[in-house]
């Protein structure tokens, strides 16, 4: 029976450490780029999109699918690293483990 309390605690422990990393990813933000950097796209480890910011030199008027292309490209690859900045910052916590469905 001790040896269940003190894996409840380790367990209780261990949540209480996921939920704070958790909460420390939404501080933590990661830019993507695309065009050089015309483009730059800000997210977070939480996998939100906090700021995106496009060089005047970006816009033309007769070329907007290039600048639609440039957006996009520079959201997926925010979206990318904040993924890589999640599971490197969540993965400690499952390291070792083959829980199915969690990460």
């Amino acid at each position: 029976m001790n040896n269940m309390n003190q894996m409840m605690k380790q367990v209780k422990k261990m949540q209480e450490q996921m939920l704070k990393a958790q909460e420390e990813l939404a501080n933590k933000t990661v830019e993507g780029t695309a065009g050089g950097g015309v483009v730059t796209v800000t997210a977070n480890g939480q996998k939100k999109i906090v700021n995106i910011a496009i060089k005047p030199e970006a816009v033309d008027p007769d070329d907007v699918e290039m600048l639609q292309d440039l957006v996009l490209t520079a959201v997926n690859d925010a979206l990318n690293q904040a993924e890589e900045l999640a599971n490197k910052d969540m993965g400690k916590f499952t390291a070792g483990l083959k829980i199915p469905g969690l990460f």
